[in-house]
């Protein structure tokens, strides 16, 4: 069944990503931002979160909202395809009318859905596996902040010496 997420304010984090699951969203012109804050956060996105932004939207888009925390507005939100359209509850009917989304529910459109999907339904069904990865990545992180701070400590013993 086709899905349209009506945005009617803010959609920073886990509200842009709901909206994201959605097939289509329509944003309101006249208030609200769309962002992933998680930089300003310090929290990391998950793979399967990160598979949604990859997969819905361009390279740059994707760069741009995760590396730089960017808030987008309406008319830029729409350029960028994060949404793909504006106004409020008449204007998704409309759209939902427009495009036969109602038509197109049941059928073959569930199994399109599902393959489009596979990546992120993929790193949903192995998170026992990713948990696994997490702690080696997290593992490494670690010997390479103590590896950094010895080799700071040894070049401030060293220069100190010298001078």
């Amino acid at each position: 069944m086709p899905t349209v997420a009506l945005l009617n304010g803010h959609a920073f984090a886990g509200a842009l990503m709901l909206a994201l699951m959605h097939d289509y969203r329509i944003q309101n012109p006249h208030r609200g931002y769309l962002c992933l804050n998680e930089l300003e956060l310090g929290v990391p996105l998950r793979p399967p979160m990160s598979s949604v932004f990859r997969q819905k939207l361009s390279p740059y888009t994707y760069r741009t909202l995760v590396l730089e925390a960017k808030r987008y507005k309406a008319l830029e939100a729409l350029k960028e395809g994060i949404v793909d359209g504006l106004g409020g509850i008449e204007e998704v009917l409309a759209f939902v009318e427009e495009g036969g989304l109602v038509k197109k529910a049941g059928g073959v459109y569930g199994l399109l859905k599902e393959e489009m999907w596979r990546e992120t339904v993929a790193y949903l069904e192995s998170w026992e596996e990713e948990q696994e990865r997490d702690g080696k990545a997290q593992g490494r992180r670690e010997k390479e902040k103590v590896e950094g701070e010895r080799r700071v400590k040894g070049w401030e013993t060293g220069t100190k010496a010298k001078l």
